[in-house]
């Protein structure tokens, strides 16, 4: 079955597990079809979601470009451990993110974090892995499971836009709390990634009406 088949049929299910999306499914339609990001690339996305850490999605861009620039087109373990502190500061990052992608970039160097396994690990296993260097946090390692890894069951009710989106299309009179939108994801179990796109897409589509 193709995987528009797929998310139509899991569009569905979350219509009929919640009517509250009615409305952003039909307008949108299924979610696009995703897939694991090259082994090769994950180490650069790892850091890109590093970078993104409270940061406007512009902003981001604009910091990530300047590292892609500094570590002559691909940003790889060795290529960024190769950049001293400075260069990555003047660059736009701070210096709690700086020794953060130093120490990932360390990790992935020597091993003691291996992206070519990540395929074969759990989501849990994934997430303590990561969550062990100082500055990846749980919402770092959700969304390198989401996107990096095209998890589908990932939940990641830390992220403001999620818990903004989930508002908006319950028509709550204020953003819900990580614990209570944690508590509302268990009859998504399974398809809680595609939940979360619908939640951005949700929040887009408010955006645009004010």
């Amino acid at each position: 079955m193709p995987a528009s088949s797929d998310n139509s049929a899991i569009s569905r299910r979350l219509v009929k597990l919640d009517p509250a999306f009615r409305d952003v499914v039909r307008i949108i339609g299924p979610r696009p079809p995703t897939t694991q990001v090259p082994v090769s690339q994950r180490f650069s996305v790892m850091v890109s979601s590093v970078i993104s850490q409270f940061l406007s999605v512009a902003a981001a861009d604009r910091i990530s470009q300047r590292v892609v620039v500094l570590c002559g087109g691909l940003v790889t373990p060795e290529t960024l451990l190769e950049l001293s502190p400075t260069e990555l500061r003047v660059a736009g990052l701070s210096w709690s993110k700086i020794e953060c992608v130093r120490e990932i970039a360390e990790a992935v160097s020597s091993g003691r974090i291996s992206v070519r396994r990540h395929a074969r690990l759990t989501d849990r296993d994934i997430r303590n892995e990561l969550t062990q260097i100082k500055g990846v946090g749980p919402w770092t390692a959700d969304m390198y499971l989401m996107w990096t890894l095209a998890r589908p069951d990932i939940w990641p009710v830390g992220d403001y836009g999620v818990r903004a989106g989930w508002s908006v299309l319950h028509d709550l009179p204020e953003t819900i709390g990580t614990s209570q939108l944690r508590s509302e994801g268990i009859p998504f179990d399974g398809i809680r990634s595609t939940v979360a796109w619908y939640c951005w897409q949700g929040l887009h589509l408010h955006r645009q009406k004010l």
